[in-house]
C-alpha cells in the first residue's frame, strides 16, 4: 500500500508540477503530462483514498483520515464520498431512489425500476462521453449538490456542521483549479483553449477509468435491483444482498488487482469493506465457498472485456421499455415471498 501510493500521489503530482514550473514548451508534452496526471489522478482514487475512507487502509485513524485528503487534492471531497460510497452505496446496493450511485440524469437509466425515456435507446451509446466527464462535474457541481441535498437528508448535524464542511470544500476546490490548471495558464505559452482542452483530456482518463470500472460491477445483468415490500424493508438480509447486487471481474490479472486498487472483486470489497483491498484476492476462495455453502450466487466475470461488453449490454438493454415487464416479474416475486 506505501509503495502504491508514493507511485499515485508521485504520477499525479509530478506531471503538474512540471506544468506549473513553465518548462513545458510543447502540445505534445502539455497533453501527455495532463493524462498521465489523469492516470495517477484515477490510482489515487481507486487504490488510496478508497481504502482510506473506508478506514482499511490502516489500522490507525490519522493515517486513514490523512490519506482521506488525497481526494480532496485530486479536486473531489472526502466527506461526500463517505456519505454517498460508503452508506449510501454500500447499505441500500442497487436499491432505486437509496444508492445514490443509480440516481442520474434523466437521460441515463441505471436501474429497471427507473422511470424511462425514449433518449435511453441510445445511452449503451453515450454512456462512455458521460463516464468520461463525470469527474468534471464532481470538481465543479455535484459535490456541492450532493453536500446540500445530504444536509437535508440529515446526514450533518446542523447549520454549524454543513457550513464548516461547505467552507472546507469551497478551499480545497480552489487550491485544486489553483495548481491544476490556473498556473499553467499563467506560466506556460499556449492559450488558455489549449490548456483547458488537456485539463479536460486529464479529467476525461479518469473519469471514463473509475466509472467504468465502478459500474460494471453492479449494472449487470446477472445482478439483481431489488425493491422494498410495501413496508420498506428489504427481504434479503445484508450479505445476501450483496452477493445478489455485486459481480467481480478479471480475478487472473495482478496487473489489474494493483491498478485499480482490487475493485475487480468488488464482491469480497462489498461483504468485507473494512479489509484493505490487498487481501482481497486470498479471500476470493473463502468468500466464494461461503456463496455456494449458503446458497447464494457468486457472480465473476472472466475479463475486463467481458465484463464491460456484458455491462453494454445491460445498458441496451435497460435502454428498452420492455425491460419494464423484469420489474414486473419482481414485483410478483415479492409479493409471493
Amino acid at each position: 500500500m506505501v509503495i502504491k501510493t508514493i507511485i499515485m500521489l508521485s504520477l499525479f503530482i509530478v506531471p503538474l508540477t512540471l506544468l506549473s514550473s513553465g518548462v513545458v514548451t510543447e502540445t505534445w508534452q502539455l497533453f501527455t503530462l495532463y493524462i498521465l496526471s489523469g492516470l495517477g489522478m484515477a490510482g489515487i482514487g481507486m487504490g488510496v483514498m478508497h481504502d482510506a475512507i473506508h478506514g482499511s487502509y490502516s489500522k490507525n485513524k490519522f493515517i486513514n483520515k490523512l490519506l482521506s485528503y488525497s481526494f480532496n487534492l485530486i479536486g473531489a471531497n472526502a466527506t461526500v464520498w463517505r456519505i454517498q460510497h460508503n452508506i449510501l452505496h454500500h447499505t441500500y446496493t442497487n436499491i432505486d431512489h437509496a444508492d445514490d450511485d443509480l440516481n442520474a440524469p434523466f437521460f441515463l437509466r441505471f436501474s429497471p425500476n427507473a422511470k424511462h425515456y425514449k433518449a435511453h435507446k441510445y445511452q449503451h451509446i453515450y454512456i462512455w462521453f458521460f463516464y468520461g466527464i463525470s469527474t468534471i462535474s464532481w470538481i465543479t457541481t455535484k459535490d456541492f449538490v450532493r453536500l446540500k441535498r445530504y444536509r437535508d437528508m440529515g446526514f450533518l448535524n446542523g447549520k454549524h456542521e454543513y457550513k464548516k464542511a461547505l467552507i472546507s470544500m469551497t478551499a480545497w476546490k480552489l487550491f485544486y483549479y489553483s495548481y491544476a490548471i490556473v498556473l499553467p495558464m499563467i506560466l506556460l505559452p499556449f492559450a488558455w483553449g489549449t490548456i483547458l482542452l488537456a485539463f479536460i483530456c486529464m479529467h476525461f482518463v479518469t473519469g471514463l477509468l473509475v466509472s467504468t470500472v465502478f459500474q460494471v460491477a453492479h449494472i449487470m445483468e446477472d445482478n439483481t435491483f431489488p425493491l422494498p415490500d410495501a413496508d420498506g424493508a428489504m427481504n434479503d438480509n445484508w450479505y445476501s444482498h450483496q452477493f445478489a447486487t455485486t459481480c467481480n471481474f478479471s480475478p487472473n490479472s495482478k496487473f489489474l488487482f494493483w491498478l485499480i486498487g482490487g475493485l475487480n472483486y468488488q464482491v469480497e470489497h462489498h461483504v468485507l469493506p473494512d479489509v484493505c483491498h490487498v487481501h482481497y484476492k486470498n479471500l476470493s476462495k473463502i468468500v466464494s465457498d461461503t456463496a455456494l455453502e449458503f446458497g447464494m450466487p457468486y457472480h465473476v466475470k472472466k475479463s475486463f472485456f467481458q465484463a464491460i461488453v456484458d455491462h453494454t449490454k445491460t445498458l441496451k438493454h435497460l435502454g428498452k421499455k420492455d425491460l419494464e415487464n423484469v420489474v414486473n416479474k419482481e414485483k410478483t416475486r415479492l409479493k409471493t415471498a
